[in-house]
């Protein structure tokens, strides 16, 4: 029952809680190899003049408020992938925000400065699980691509506090980096040079989940019928 805790301590009843798995893991299971048929880094390779391979980039996600809507964190996090892109190339489809950020912040010289740092447009589903599963690793600040990664068993550098999704800490692949320029660069580092953390799929990430919740739903509501 550890992993129902936050719900008994709200009052649920204990018979009410069924541990069903994850549903988004139902998605990426059934699309990927979908996914896997993808251009996109032949696609990004072919825009950006820079070879895109796998495993030979890092994909990076930044859009929440906390990391992008003050300056000075902005700097924090960009004075690290300036770093980290002398060491390999950075793959960013930019989020509307962000940009909207660089911008404000008249930070967009300091970008393109970065040859390594590769902005892409914001890209769909096949094309983004794509760049996941044949990521070195991944810098983020997005919950579900924890997720994604845990599965995918790429290692993913959460630029956040803290998280929603401990199961990709305490089993996955993820790992919390805190905010400041020389932790994000160590961090980045230890993956480069092989020390990785290694993970596990967590129990009923197997595209189950769907299945087991209209299972509970038909013993519970319509019994023998």
């Amino acid at each position: 029952l550890h992993d129902a805790l936050p719900i008994l301590k709200e009052g649920v009843a204990k018979e009410k809680i069924s541990f069903v798995g994850n549903i988004m893991i139902d998605s990426l299971i059934q699309f990927q190899n979908k996914a896997k048929e993808s251009d996109i880094l032949l696609r990004i390779t072919a825009d950006s003049g820079k070879e895109v391979t796998k495993q030979n980039y890092s994909l990076i996600t930044l859009h929440r408020p906390s990391n992008v809507d003050s300056k000075e964190g902005l700097i924090t996090i960009l004075n690290a992938f300036e770093e980290i892109s002398k060491h390999i190339k950075l793959v960013f489809p930019i989020h509307p925000r962000t940009k909207k950020q660089i911008k404000e912040f008249n930070l967009q010289d300091k970008v393109d400065k970065m040859e390594n740092l590769l902005l892409v447009p914001p890209v769909g589903y096949y094309d983004f699980l794509n760049l996941e599963m044949n990521a070195k690793f991944i810098l983020t600040d997005s919950g579900g691509i924890q997720e994604e990664s845990t599965y995918f068993g790429v290692p993913c550098l959460t630029l956040r506090p803290n998280t929603e999704r401990p199961i990709t800490i305490t089993e996955g692949t993820n790992k919390l980096c805190k905010l400041d320029t020389k932790s994000i660069i160590s961090d980045s580092m230890d993956i480069l040079s092989g020390n990785t953390k290694e993970g596990k799929i967590p129990k009923f990430w197997d595209g189950e989940t769907a299945v087991r919740i209209v299972e509970i739903f038909r013993d519970k509501f319509y019994g023998d019928k």
